[in-house]
């Protein structure tokens, strides 16, 4: 019998993307193998999808669709489908793509091959959602897309009830995982070689609250930065509710930890933030970006803004307007409201037209676009140690550079040096221009570092093997992995 192909299919978050290197893990442990890229399709193809969008399924049955003449040329092929799109439809999946051979929730990932098996010998789909985490998805066998930067869950699940967002629905409360199992996981991708690790949960800050503990957080930092041989530390995406000193403190103190914070704003109005039953208000937002800027000076700190939640007015608007103004974001990732059904907002009142909706998020841009400009021009004649990154621009090969992540996040192309560099190692450049979403650093470069990461990477890519298929977020990336902000609530908070 010759080895199965698969491919996985990934929408939505930062979580889908982790939980999507455990669906490819546990494959090939059950003795699949990727499906090289371009390649026509797969004997497995995988969805793991994002219920955070209204027309989500709509795009889903539609790719589902496109599948049903290649199944139907190609014996044994099976089609599954995952993730919270799956958690919230169940049933309604096979009943309207009955070609469908496998349904499974986000709570038992880890059942995938048996259901594909199960499904090949009584010829027939089968679904299986439960209600409650099976098993920590970091347990399980991962097939990682970066050989020099890692995602580790510290938590899954969301306590919180904000009106636009299904997550807590799908993924359920918040569970936390053992801090000695975090850090000995950590210390098992450094000895692989992983210099770059981001701390990920639905609502990242608020790791503790299974114990009452609001500093076990910032004591997890400190603590995965006393890690030997780990260079950068990140987390996504802390809620302005659990954000404490102690969390500021701790990001301030350990030098590994980056001068970086991702930080949802959602709405710039006290009412609106009321309305969405966000726990804080603008105060009080601002008063943490304030805080953050005095301990770290040098902090990029980016968001996510909901435009037309339903009541807003104008005034609610320019709120967020003035929020924007005032915080002065590197980045703000935006979005139009769009109604998710089974979230209370999609029931409520004054739903804005789509023409206002539009009128709304095309000023919020560009002021984001004058102010991210105006911040990154502050950094050109700067010294910045770049690692190295796989895949971040897309016209390196045409231009010749190389590109790869400022210790703040910040996306940097630079001058390919003489020397030859892998993905994962260092380079020190200068700052010689800047545009609103990335810097150039077009002079020779300062050094060079090869990295232990680097090693690993050049050992993965020894033999010839598939690249990665890529994730289909819709958005910016942000490193490599990328600590994606949340999709419209999707995955972070």
């Amino acid at each position: 019998m010759s080895t199965r192909t698969y491919q996985v299919r990934t929408y939505g978050c930062q979580m889908n993307v982790h939980d999507s290197e455990r669906l490819s893990g546990l494959l090939e442990d059950a003795g699949y193998v990727r499906a090289p890229e371009g390649a026509d399709g797969a004997d497995v193809v995988v969805f793991n999808t994002c219920a955070v969008r209204e027309n989500a399924d709509n795009r889903l049955y539609g790719n589902l669709g496109q599948l049903v003449p290649k199944k139907a040329a190609r014996p044994g092929m099976q089609i599954a489908v995952g993730g919270c799109l799956a958690q919230k439809d169940r049933d309604t999946i096979v009943k309207r793509a009955p070609w469908v051979d496998v349904v499974f929730g986000t709570h038992n990932i880890g059942q995938l091959p048996v259901l594909l098996e199960r499904a090949r010998i009584a010829d027939e789909a089968q679904v299986e959602i439960v209600e409650s985490l099976e098993t920590f998805p970091s347990t399980l066998p991962s097939r990682r897309e970066s050989a020099y930067a890692a995602w580790v869950a510290i938590s899954v699940g969301c306590n919180n009830t904000c009106t636009f967002c299904i997550v807590p629905a799908l993924r359920g409360k918040e569970k936390d995982r053992r801090p000695g199992d975090i850090l000995a996981e950590v210390e098992a991708l450094v000895a692989e070689g992983v210099i770059e690790v981001t701390l990920l949960g639905q609502n990242v800050n608020a790791y503790g609250s299974d114990i009452g503990d609001r500093e076990a957080f910032g004591e997890l930092l400190r603590a995965t930065g006393a890690v030997a041989g780990l260079e950068r530390v990140r987390f996504t995406s802390p809620h302005p509710r659990d954000f404490t000193d102690d969390v500021i403190a701790a990001m301030a103190e350990t030098p590994n930890v980056m001068h970086q914070l991702h930080m949802p704003l959602q709405s710039g109005s006290d009412r609106v933030l009321k309305a969405m039953r966000r726990s804080y208000r603008q105060d009080r937002y601002l008063g943490i970006i304030e805080k953050v800027r005095a301990a770290m000076p040098d902090a990029a700190i980016t968001t996510d803004i909901i435009v037309g939640f339903p009541g807003e007015t104008e005034a609610d608007f320019e709120q967020t307007l003035h929020v924007v103004r005032e915080a002065r974001f590197a980045q703000a990732f935006t979005f139009q409201y769009s109604k998710r059904p089974g979230t209370p907002a999609a029931e409520m009142d004054g739903q804005i037209p789509k023409a206002v909706v539009q009128e709304r998020y095309e000023r919020l841009v560009a002021l984001q676009e004058e102010i991210s400009w105006q911040e990154n021009k502050k950094q050109v004649g700067r010294t910045l140690e770049v690692l190295v990154a796989e895949g971040e621009g897309r016209k390196d090969d045409a231009t010749r550079r190389l590109s790869g992540r400022a210790p703040d996040n910040r996306l940097v192309h630079f001058e390919r040096p003489a020397e030859p560099v892998r993905p994962g190692d260092m380079v020190t450049v200068e700052v010689t221009y800047a545009a609103p979403h990335h810097l150039l650093a077009e002079r020779p470069a300062l050094a060079v570092r090869r990295t232990r990461a680097g090693d690993a990477w050049e050992r993965r890519n020894a033999t010839p093997a598939q690249r990665p298929a890529g994730v289909m977020l819709g958005l910016p990336t942000i490193g490599a992995p990328a600590p994606a902000p949340a999709v419209d609530g999707c995955g972070v908070c």
